[in-house]
């Protein structure tokens, strides 16, 4: 069998580093990567005009929180706007999380593409030009990258096509990511949309999983340097069964078992329309589950972290340390989550156990 070159060791290294830092006990992820159009759906909601001092200020808020955040929070997704922005005062958003012991990263796909020949299915785009774009981010301060897909549970989907494509495609972008030094995080995303079982979510997503690691085996992706972002096992919005929480648990945790190689140093999970406690709860319950788990569990929540905190703002400056007392709270109960030791009994007041979900949702 032919030799393929690996990457150098002092660049495994890094990124081994840089993806055990990310998933560290007790931290997670805030993805604060939302498209300009997406922050003026959530901005329309709060009653905020979306512009771009606007969305500056509010990732502003987030990003200089001045409660304990680095002790639940390792390390923030940006989006392109975002990354490029400053504080009030001048100072690169990148500079502020560096200094506070958070590791910056970036969204790096330009969204879903139609895939012909299926029904509906898509493909994530933006593997062009991603080799030239991940050599710039990497030298402005980025240390790992996010790569979403999506794929719907319905009579006919997701396909062996679909999901051999999206497969393929995130293996590509895991490579290209490595070999300019961001960590690549891989999101294949079951989409709750629909009224199928947990059971059915469960088998779905174990399939994608399979798919999506021997695409990176495939690529020669190091899986000690990159980390998994996916959906929990959650049944469909519309499904009429009910499943208790620690169902959920149970069926991540033996889908994670069955797909996911030990060699990945954590998994991190999305909300997926969660409302804020519930997010909160499953990762703490997945957590507590008994059995193997190789790697860290842990979340990269977008909604889940931020929809009582911008309810608190509502875009207006004397609510700053409302808002960022909320958005406090929320890290550190995610934080807890991700160790096992959250307690039941929060109070719910800001909307904590509202759904959040969205049909079809897009970032």
């Amino acid at each position: 069998m032919a030799k393929y070159p690996e990457l150098p060791a002092d660049l495994q290294k890094e990124l081994r580093q840089t993806a055990e830092a990310i998933v560290r006990d007790g931290h997670g992820l805030l993805a604060a990567d939302e498209s300009t159009g997406t922050m003026a759906k959530r901005f329309d909601k709060a009653g905020i005009e979306n512009t771009e001092e606007s969305r500056r200020a509010y990732r502003e808020l987030l990003f200089t929180s001045p409660q304990d955040i680095p002790q639940s929070i390792s390390a923030v997704i940006l989006f392109h706007e975002t990354l490029y922005q400053k504080t009030k005062q001048g100072v690169p958003f990148v500079e502020i999380l560096k200094q506070r012991n958070i590791i910056p990263g970036i969204k790096t796909d330009k969204g879903v593409v139609k895939l012909s020949c299926t029904h509906g299915e898509t493909t994530t785009q933006g593997l062009d030009d991603l080799d030239k774009r991940c050599a710039q981010y990497y030298k402005d301060g980025c240390r790992f990258s996010k790569w979403r897909h999506t794929l719907y549970i319905g009579p006919l989907t997701p396909s062996a096509v679909a999901i051999q494509e999206n497969a393929n495609v995130l293996a590509r972008y895991a490579s290209i990511c490595q070999a300019n030094g961001l960590v690549p995080i891989v999101e294949p995303e079951v989409m709750t949309d629909g009224d199928h079982d947990l059971e059915t979510c469960e088998q779905v997503t174990t399939d994608v999983l399979v798919a999506v690691y021997k695409a990176l085996r495939d690529h020669h992706v190091y899986l000690e340097g990159s980390l998994l972002k996916v959906n929990m096992s959650l049944p469909g919005a519309d499904c009429k069964k009910e499943y208790t929480p620690q169902d959920v648990a149970d069926a991540t945790v033996r889908c994670l078992s069955r797909s996911v190689p030990a060699a990945v140093p954590g998994v991190v999970f999305l909300s997926g329309g969660q409302s804020e406690l519930d997010s909160t709860n499953h990762l703490d319950l997945i957590n507590k589950t008994p059995g193997r788990k190789p790697w860290q569990l842990s979340f990269s929540y977008g909604r889940a972290l931020q929809a009582s905190c911008l309810s608190a703002w509502k875009g207006e400056q004397e609510n700053t340390a409302a808002a960022q007392a909320v958005f406090a709270t929320r890290a550190k109960m995610n934080g807890l989550a991700a160790s096992g030791k959250y307690e039941k009994g929060e109070d719910t007041t800001g909307g904590a156990g509202d759904s959040l979900y969205v049909a079809k949702h897009a970032y």
